[in-house]
């Protein structure tokens, strides 16, 4: 059978199987009561549409499944996860109109349809869809590069170009990189600003403004230095260790006296609390560890394992694990339930003298007088990473930052370094005041600004801005060295405690 047959059969819309008997018997019946014209016609178109290339077999519909499946691309190759486009990856315009030339170009491949009876109805419908859903896209591509879609619209990823600089009198520039300039939603109307600039609130500096923490109380009862210093995470208690064997609890807002912890039988050189707190750890020169409970003030664990003085002590915050470093160079894990140590770090070659778990409580950095920070996997044990300065100065300090992604560090040059642990860099140089001989606590404040506090050997408490380093505030109370530091989870206060000289634990407050 010739194409324009099919096409006849195909486009009166016969249901009947065209290779059937019945239809061979109906096809030669009406080819004998033709009349002689109409067989010579047909003759005739028969032998033009003999010169014409046979065309590829194509099912009804089968153009049409290939036009969808090449016009139905997914940006990104389709893949249900991947990321979202970038600037350079097709965009939703140019996927759409690549993939309709290629429609053209296979349309051109097919052989010119004939002109017998009926002969390319087929193919011209379909051209002619095409055509128009070609007409329909180029129109919505033409919307959509005219720069009028609201900024929901054009929040998509990868739809906006980067145009050249504007003119000094041009009107503002449209947002680009799917972002609106000024960042506010489509219902608000942004801000005013001068044609051809940039937006003033990028530039606009930040607002340095400076606390102004003031004395508000002098907590005295120790008999010796205060060699450490926490809030409770609730917010409600202040611990304070000392050299004379004790732990002082305090009420954090008033200062008020709650009770002492005693039991040690050497100095204690660090206090840390549970998560929930209702506990507390202190390490001591007695070469232990003891878990408190705060409500009674009874001991409930005693730690032992540690060869020579413990100095540092911290709770993961889960509070089912302490860690402790020692003067024996090594950092143990402790189970806090039945008290046992599940693992022991040969951390350091030099005295460990703190120590932090990162939030998530996966990993803990320890540093020494080796110079050396050092960053552990708590599951496997293993050293993930270990940071040095390129002078080597002794570590005396180090904390996680609040988010976990820097680590604090005070070395005995008098200075505090914030590290990008990841890369190793150090970000931030803090300096001004005096650290050469103590192990000075530092401490992020992060509840009226971003400062960095730190004790110091000339009896004061800097504090730094975190972004551009500037000293912001210089505490001045005490009478000795300034050894440790704590901020308020959730009010502007810093505790201290100073060492012999002095003994004093002090509450400063800054109202905002």
């Amino acid at each position: 059978m010739e194409p324009n047959e099919l096409n006849e059969e195909e486009h009166a819309g016969t249901k009947r199987d065209l290779n059937s008997p019945e239809n061979d018997t109906a096809a030669t019946e009406a080819t004998s009561t033709a009349q002689p014209e109409e067989a010579a016609k047909r003759q005739r178109v028969d032998e033009d549409s003999s010169s014409v290339p046979k065309p590829p077999q194509m099912n009804g519909g089968k153009m049409h499944s290939v036009h969808r499946s090449s016009a139905g691309k997914t940006v990104g190759g389709g893949k249900r996860f991947s990321a979202p486009p970038s600037r350079n990856s097709p965009v939703e315009g140019e996927d759409s109109s690549d993939d309709e030339e290629s429609s053209d170009s296979v349309s051109e491949d097919l052989p010119r349809p004939g002109r017998g009876k009926g002969g390319g109805k087929m193919f011209s419908s379909k051209m002619l869809a095409r055509k128009a859903l070609t007409i329909s896209r180029q129109n919505s591509d033409s919307e959509e590069s005219s720069g009028d879609e609201s900024p929901a619209e054009s929040a998509k990823p990868g739809l906006a170009s980067e145009p050249p600089s504007a003119p000094a009198n041009a009107h503002p520039a449209q947002p680009q990189n799917g972002m609106p300039s000024s960042h506010v939603s489509a219902n608000v109307t942004p801000s005013p600003r001068v044609p051809g600039t940039p937006n003033a609130a990028v530039n606009r500096p930040p607002v340095s403004e400076k606390p102004d923490y003031v004395l508000k109380y002098s907590l005295v009862g120790h008999r010796k230095g205060v060699s450490s210093v926490k809030f409770s995470p609730d917010g409600n208690w202040l611990a304070s260790a000392s050299a004379d064997k004790t732990v002082k609890l305090w009420n954090a807002y008033n200062g008020k006296y709650d009770k002492t912890l005693e039991g040690h039988s050497g100095g204690l050189s660090d206090v840390t609390w549970s998560s929930d707190s209702r506990y507390l750890a202190t390490a001591s020169d007695d070469k232990t560890v003891r878990i408190w409970d705060r409500e009674s003030g009874r001991t409930l664990k005693i730690l032992r394992g540690h060869t020579n003085y413990v100095f540092c002590v911290c709770y993961n915050p889960k509070s089912t694990l302490l860690a402790s470093g020692s003067f024996d160079e090594t950092v143990r894990i402790w189970d806090v339930y039945n008290g046992k140590c599940i693992r022991t770090l040969p951390a350091h070659s030099d005295p460990v003298v703190a120590l932090n778990f990162n939030r998530d409580g996966s990993m803990i950095v320890t540093c020494s007088y080796d110079g050396l920070i050092r960053i552990w996997d708590i599951t496997t044990g293993q050293c993930l990473k270990t940071i040095v300065n390129d002078s080597n100065p002794s570590v005396s300090f180090v904390k996680f930052s609040p988010n976990s992604k820097y680590i604090l560090a005070a070395t005995q040059d008098s200075t505090l370094r914030l590290w990008n642990y990841h890369t190793g860099k150090c970000l931030k140089v803090y300096r001004g005041h005096l650290n050469e001989n103590y192990c000075c606590f530092g401490a992020f404040s992060v509840t009226g600004g971003k400062w960095i506090v730190s004790g110091s050997e000339d009896h004061c408490i800097y504090l730094w801005n975190l972004q551009n380093k500037e000293i912001v505030q210089k505490l001045q109370g005490h009478t000795d060295v300034v050894l440790c530091v704590d901020c308020h989870p959730l009010q502007n206060i810093i505790a201290s405690g100073s060492l012999n000289k002095d003994r004093s634990v002090k509450i400063w407050k800054y109202d905002c």
